[in-house]
């Protein structure tokens, strides 16, 4: 699998214009919810995928570090066996020198394909290995992009909830302007000062038909006053 089949979905999910899809979300905190968790799924399975690159490599390596192995033991061998060829060859036994002989050179045919074989995967295991280090990379980026994501999901779910509880607030702060109920209580007082203005006109009204009554009284007596004046004067002159 390639490096950027590996991280190609979370890399889009890294670029996504957030702030647009939390827009277009009817619940943005079940949005941003979902988003973490299908970032946290394509980590976790592009960890699969690099961890069985790194044992790809593994393998490669295990199999370079057996070829030079393998190399240096034919090598001992064809030494062990030319050795052998020359003393045989030395003391006269020539065509069992020769069968020694022609086992070095097996040996080092031997050691020559596993030579070959592990200089030919020298250059594989530098290209998977550069491969490796930068998905290694790649992951602890994801990783500490996941980290920001979900700080930065429990400030905007914060946020949120503070906005909420101020557009709440908000809200019961004009129902209360929209029915103040100080307008009740100017209404009941207007009431009761027209009560007590209809009580002081009727006091007013009594006030002055009692004074009525008074004058009434102060006319007849003063009438009473002048019939009797005047039959005072009647009686005097009758005298």
């Amino acid at each position: 699998m390639s490096k950027q089949s590996i991280l190609g979905r979370v890399t889009q999910l890294a670029k996504a214009n957030i702030n647009a899809l939390l827009d277009q979300a009817e619940d943005p905190q079940k949005m941003l919810d979902q988003l973490i968790r299908d970032y946290t799924n394509n980590i976790s399975e592009a960890e699969q995928a690099v961890a069985t690159t790194i044992g790809n490599l593994r393998l490669l390596e295990q199999d370079h570090r057996e070829d030079v192995a393998a190399a240096g033991e034919w090598g001992e061998k064809a030494l062990a066996a030319s050795r052998k060829g020359d003393e045989l060859r030395s003391s006269g036994s020539t065509a069992d020198a020769d069968k020694f002989d022609n086992l070095a050179k097996v040996a080092l045919g031997r050691q020559l394909q596993s030579e070959k074989e592990a200089k030919t995967a020298e250059p594989t295991i530098a290209a998977q290995t550069e491969v490796v280090d930068k998905l290694k990379a790649g992951l602890d980026s994801m990783k500490t992009k996941l980290t920001e994501l979900q700080a930065k999901r429990d400030e905007l779910v914060a946020r949120a909830k503070t906005a909420q509880a101020q557009n709440t607030m908000m809200d019961a702060v004009k129902s209360i302007d929209v029915l103040d109920p100080t307008s009740e209580l100017s209404r009941f007082e207007d009431k009761v000062r027209r009560e007590e203005a209809r009580a002081m006109g009727k006091q007013e009204l009594a006030a002055s038909s009692l004074d009525a009554q008074f004058e009434s009284l102060d006319d007849l007596a003063k009438t009473s006053e002048i019939e009797a004046r005047l039959a005072a004067l009647k009686s005097g002159r009758a005298a």
